[in-house]
C-alpha cells in the first residue's frame, strides 16, 4: 500500500508519454495530452489512480511551481512599462469577453459572482498553445502573430488581480471565510511586505547565498522563498499558487532571476504534468455522454464569443480584415490560468459541479481544435477578402485605406512589408534615386512613416486591389519583405499574375521555403536562415584564419549554386593552404565607355597582355561562370578577376569610365 503512489506516478508518466506522442504526430501540444492521460487514468474512465489524494497533492505542488517560475520571468519593472499594442489591444479583448460572458451567464439565471468569475475564464486565452502553434509555423513575427502576443501578455498579467478577486466573490456569494475589510488589510499588509523585501532583503539574502558558490543551498533557498510567500499568503486569504506567483515577483527584482529560473524549470516541467493530469481526472466522461448537445452548443457558442471579441480588438486599432481575422481565431480557446481560477473557484465554493463539467470539456475542446483552426485561418481569411458581399460590407478593411491618388508611375520598385528590412531597403532606393512605393498593414508603421513623407500604402498586399492601387502591372521590381509565410506565398503570385514580366524578390525565414515560392513565381528568394548560416560560417573561417578571398570564394560558390553547395558534403575543407601570397579575388565594375566595354575575352586577350583572368560575370542579377573568349563585356557587368594584387592595379584602367 504504500508503494500506491510510485505505481500512480508509473502510471501518469507511462500514460502521458503514450499519448503525448500520439499527439505530438498530430501537431497538438504534450499539454493537452496530459489532460486527456487524466482522463484515461481517472475514475470516470479506467480508474487506474490508487492515491487520487496524493495525485493531487503532487499536482499542488506543480500549480505552485508554475506559477512561481512565471513570476520570476517577469518584474515590476516590465509591468510598468506594459504600453502600446499590449496594453491597448489586451485591455479591449478581456473587457468585452468579460463583459458579454458576464452578460449571457446572467441572462440564464447564474449567480452574479459565479457570472464574474466565468467571464473571467473566458476572456483569458492559452499562451503556450497559441505561441507554439504559431512558432512551428513561423507567424510569430506577423501581423497577427505579434498582436495575439500582445494579448496574451495582457492576458497573463490581468490573471494576477483576477486570482487574488476570487476570495471577495466568494464573500459576496456568502462563501467560507474572513470578512472583507480583514482580507483587505491582510492583502495590503502582505503586498506593503512584499513590495519592501524585493527591494531591501530579497537581493541581499540571494547574493549571501550566492556567494558561496553552492548550487544545491541556491536551489534550497528559492524553494524555500516559493513555499514560505505561498504559505504567508494562503493566511491572507489568498491561495498557494498565487501566493507563489508573487513569491515569484519577489526575486524577479534581483540579478540572480534567471538563475532562479534555471533552477527551477526541471522541477516546473515534472510537478506540471501533474497538474494537467489532475485536471483530466476531475473530468466525467459520462457527464458528456449525457449532455453532449449541451456541450457542443456551448462549444459553438463559446469559440464564436472568443473570436468576435478577439476580432474586435485589431479591428479598434484599425488593422485590416486579415489581420482581425487570423488574431480571432488564435485565440479562440481557454487558457492555462483559466484552469487555475476555476480550481480555486472549487475551493471557495464559487462554482457549481455541473458548471465546472461543461467549463473542463468545452475548454479542453477548444485548446485541442486550436492548431487545426489556426492551420484553417489563411483560407477563411482569404475567403472573407476576396468576397464581393464582404468587399462591398467593409471596403476600407478588405481593400486599402491609402492616399486618394493611385500610383501611376511606371518602373518603380514596389516593396511590401516596412519592417527593418522594408526600411532600409526604401533608404537605399531614395539614395539611388529610385522611384518606389510601400505597402504595410500596420496602421502605426503605415501613420509614422506617412509623416516622414514615405510613399507609403496602408493595406493587405494579399488583395488585388492593393497591389493595383501600388502600381503593380507597371512596376519593374517587386520585393517582398514580410514575416507571414502564407502570405508572402499569396502576394507572389498574385504579383506574378498581375505582371508577369515583374522581377520578384521574396524573403522569408527558412531553406525549405526557398523552392517553394520559386515553384509561385519568385525570381530571387532571400532565406534568412542561409545568410544567418553564411554569417556564421565566415566568422569561424576568420577566426581560423581563412582568408577573406578564399571565404568570399566560397560565399559566391554557394550563391551561384542557389544554395544548394551549403547542404553539401562534397565542398572542400578550406584552409590557410587556399591563400595564396600575392594572389587576389576581385570584383569589378565595367564603367560606361570603359575600353573594354563592348568587347569579347578573346579580343582583349587578358591573361596574356595583363596577368589576370576573368573567372565569372556578373550581369542582371545572373552569375556567367567560367565564361569563354565568345563572352562580350557590356557597361554595368561585374568581372570577378584573379591575379596578382600588382596585375590587377595595372589592368584598373581598363574597366574604368573615361574622365
Amino acid at each position: 500500500m504504500e508503494l500506491a503512489i510510485l505505481y500512480d506516478v508509473l502510471i501518469i508518466f507511462g500514460l502521458s508519454l503514450l499519448v503525448g506522442l500520439l499527439f505530438n504526430r498530430i501537431r497538438i501540444p504534450p499539454m493537452i495530452g496530459f489532460i486527456v492521460a487524466g482522463v484515461i487514468a481517472g475514475p470516470y474512465v479506467l480508474s487506474l489512480i490508487r492515491s487520487p489524494a496524493q495525485v493531487e497533492l503532487l499536482a499542488e505542488i506543480g500549480i505552485i511551481l508554475l506559477l512561481f517560475s512565471i513570476g520570476l520571468e517577469f518584474s515590476f519593472r516590465q509591468l510598468w512599462e506594459i504600453k502600446g499594442l499590449v496594453l491597448k489591444g489586451g485591455a479591449i479583448q478581456v473587457a468585452l469577453a468579460s463583459a458579454l460572458t458576464i452578460a449571457i451567464a446572467l441572462v440564464a439565471g447564474r449567480a452574479w459572482n459565479e457570472a464574474v468569475l466565468l467571464g473571467f475564464v473566458v476572456s483569458l486565452s492559452s499562451t503556450a498553445v497559441v505561441l507554439k502553434v504559431l512558432h512551428d509555423r513561423g507567424e510569430l513575427d506577423s501581423p497577427h502573430g505579434k498582436l495575439a502576443l500582445g494579448i496574451l501578455i495582457f492576458q497573463d498579467l490581468i490573471a494576477i488581480p483576477m486570482m487574488m478577486a476570487i476570495p471577495f466573490l466568494a464573500q459576496a456569494g456568502e462563501g467560507p471565510g474572513d470578512p472583507l475589510y480583514l482580507i483587505l488589510v491582510k492583502d495590503l499588509v502582505l503586498g506593503v511586505v512584499l513590495i519592501a523585501a524585493a527591494k531591501w532583503v530579497m537581493p541581499w539574502l540571494l547574493f549571501q547565498v550566492a556567494r558561496t558558490r553552492s548550487s544545491e543551498l541556491f536551489l534550497l533557498f528559492v524553494i524555500s522563498v516559493c513555499f514560505g510567500v505561498a504559505w504567508l499568503a494562503s493566511f491572507a486569504g489568498l491561495s498557494l499558487a498565487m501566493g507563489a506567483l508573487l513569491a515569484g515577483l519577489l526575486i524577479s527584482e534581483s540579478e540572480f532571476s534567471h538563475q532562479a529560473v534555471s533552477r527551477i524549470v526541471p522541477f516546473r516541467d515534472i510537478f506540471t504534468a501533474f497538474f494537467f493530469v489532475s485536471i483530466g481526472m476531475l473530468l466525467d466522461v459520462g457527464y458528456f455522454l449525457d449532455h453532449i448537445g449541451l456541450v457542443l452548443l456551448f462549444l459553438a457558442i463559446l469559440l464564436l464569443l472568443k473570436f468576435l471579441t478577439t476580432a474586435a480588438a485589431p479591428a479598434i486599432l484599425g488593422y485590416q480584415m486579415r489581420t482581425i481575422i487570423l488574431a480571432g481565431i488564435a485565440l479562440a480557446q481557454i487558457g492555462e490560468f483559466s484552469f487555475i481560477i476555476t480550481r480555486s473557484a472549487i475551493g471557495f465554493g464559487i462554482l457549481s459541479h455541473e458548471a465546472y463539467q461543461v467549463f473542463l470539456i468545452v475548454a479542453l475542446a477548444t485548446m485541442a481544435l486550436t492548431p487545426f483552426l489556426i492551420a484553417s485561418g489563411p483560407s477563411f481569411a482569404g475567403y472573407i477578402c476576396s468576397h464581393a458581399f464582404f468587399q462591398r460590407l467593409f471596403p476600407a478593411r478588405c481593400q486599402w485605406v491609402a492616399r486618394d491618388e493611385r500610383v501611376s508611375r511606371s518602373g518603380h520598385l514596389v516593396i511590401i512589408g516596412y519592417g527593418v528590412n522594408g526600411k532600409n531597403l526604401a533608404r537605399a532606393a531614395k539614395m539611388g534615386g529610385i522611384s518606389y512605393a510601400i505597402i504595410d498593414m500596420n496602421p502605426d508603421s503605415v501613420r509614422q512613416a506617412s509623416g516622414q513623407g514615405e510613399p507609403i500604402i496602408y493595406g493587405d498586399a494579399t488583395t488585388e486591389g492593393v497591389l493595383d492601387h501600388a502600381g503593380i502591372d507597371t512596376a519593374r521590381i517587386a520585393v517582398v519583405a514580410i514575416n507571414d509565410p502564407v502570405a508572402t506565398r499569396r502576394i507572389v503570385g498574385l504579383c506574378r499574375l498581375k505582371n508577369p514580366g515583374i522581377f520578384l524578390i521574396a524573403r522569408t525565414r527558412y531553406l525549405i521555403e526557398v523552392p517553394v515560392l520559386r515553384d509561385i513565381g519568385a525570381d530571387e528568394v532571400i532565406p534568412e536562415e542561409f545568410e544567418t548560416s553564411v554569417e556564421i560560417f565566415t566568422r569561424v573561417l576568420q577566426a581560423y584564419g581563412v582568408s577573406g578571398d578564399s571565404i568570399d570564394c566560397l560565399i559566391r560558390d554557394i550563391r551561384a549554386d542557389s544554395y544548394q553547395a551549403l547542404r553539401s558534403t562534397a565542398t572542400p575543407p578550406l584552409g590557410t593552404g587556399l591563400d595564396i601570397p600575392g594572389m587576389e579575388v576581385r570584383e569589378v565594375t565595367i564603367g560606361e565607355g570603359s575600353p573594354i566595354a563592348d568587347k569579347t575575352l578573346g579580343d582583349l586577350l587578358l591573361k596574356k597582355r595583363y596577368g589576370v583572368t576573368v573567372l565569372a560575370v556578373r550581369r542582371n542579377g545572373a552569375l556567367i561562370p567560367h565564361p569563354d573568349g565568345t563572352c562580350a563585356m557590356g557597361s554595368g557587368d561585374i568581372a570577378i578577376l584573379t591575379g596578382t594584387t600588382e596585375k590587377i592595379e595595372e589592368s584598373l584602367h581598363l574597366f574604368a569610365a573615361p574622365p
